[in-house]
């Protein structure tokens, strides 16, 4: 008999709202740093030693933050996307809590940025904008506009996306609300293809980068898995049947092992990253799970996975640490 899934390490309480947004820092020494983000714009900086909030920041006028990210080089930094339609970038070093920078983005939906670090200090950020089926990138240290990205075909509203690095400059894969997936090539501000990949709008996608694939969900009660070949095209993989539809993030583990699934039916699925198979469906939250992490820490007993609810918690989980 295969064993029964694992109970979370600890849970995390005192959010005061849904969580909508998770990010791990794992940058210099210590034990990893977990930001949250709230529905009530609070963004939460757990010592997960002491499990407790180090700090809270109050941000984005009290509106949704949806998106949180830290930086690969620096615990000190910190970018967070709200539904006030504004981007922010924090200094937290030596006790700070200071926006220094910030974007207006003036988009109303719910797609989350993406950030790609191309050095030291330098990085590209895609956003969306005011146009709802337009990706806009920028360098981030000036917000120099690089370039936007906007289908020719009716596909309509630009639901999620992940930008990264590929040997011939940057790639960005995005999803939108007729089902599709689009491969951009940033840097000639064209499209490499189009794959037509669920009935329904695409609601999260990740990309290991070093396999060339990538993993999309909907609102279905489908995955669906795609590869991307030489000449940048999108071809479908594989999929797996999920007992209950709708996810709402999904993420691959950087030893690209494993992929968890935040389920809208309050739990979290997690499948072995090679062939989508299942294995195991964890359950702690009474509510809707809006948010799935991985630390990413080369330490396998500090490979942890986070997730974040509507129920207002975050559940913590050590699985398959030594995969």
């Amino acid at each position: 008999m295969s064993r029964p899934p694992p109970a979370p390490l600890f849970i995390l309480r005192g959010s005061g709202a849904a969580v909508n947004s998770l990010s791990f820092c794992c940058a210099g020494d210590g034990p990893p740093r977990l930001y949250s983000g709230s529905g009530k714009g609070a963004i939460h900086l757990w010592n997960l030693s002491t499990r407790r909030a180090e700090r809270v920041l109050e941000s984005h006028a009290g509106n949704s933050v949806i998106w949180l990210r830290s930086f690969r080089d620096s615990r000190s930094r910190l970018i967070s996307q709200g539904r006030d339609m504004r981007l922010c970038v924090w200094d937290l070093s030596e006790d700070r809590s200071a926006v220094t920078d910030s974007l207006l983005t003036a988009s109303v939906g719910f797609c989350q940025c993406s950030l790609l670090e191309t050095g030291p200090g330098a990085a590209l950020l895609a956003h969306p904008t005011e146009h709802t089926e337009e990706v806009s990138v920028v360098e981030m240290r000036s917000w120099t506009p690089v370039c936007s990205l906007k289908p020719d075909s009716k596909l309509g509203m630009l639901m999620c996306m992940k930008m990264w690095q590929a040997g011939s400059g940057p790639v960005l894969c995005a999803g939108y609300e007729d089902g599709s997936l689009v491969l951009w090539d940033v840097s000639h501000r064209r499209p490499y293809g189009r794959l037509k990949a669920h009935a329904e709008p695409v609601m999260c996608l990740d990309v290991d980068v070093s396999q060339q694939k990538g993993v999309s969900g909907s609102s279905e009660k489908i995955l669906r898995s795609w590869t991307l070949d030489k000449q940048h095209s999108l071809q479908m993989h594989d999929s797996v049947q999920m007992t209950n539809p709708g996810v709402s993030q999904l993420c691959i583990r950087a030893d690209g092992k494993i992929l968890a699934a935040a389920g809208w039916d309050d739990s979290i699925r997690v499948f072995g990253w090679k062939k989508l198979k299942p294995l195991a469906v964890l359950q702690h939250h009474t509510d809707m799970v809006n948010s799935v992490a991985f630390s990413d820490h080369q330490d396998p007993p500090q490979r942890l996975l986070a997730a974040g609810s509507k129920d207002q918690r975050i559940s913590v989980w050590s699985i398959y640490s030594q995969s």
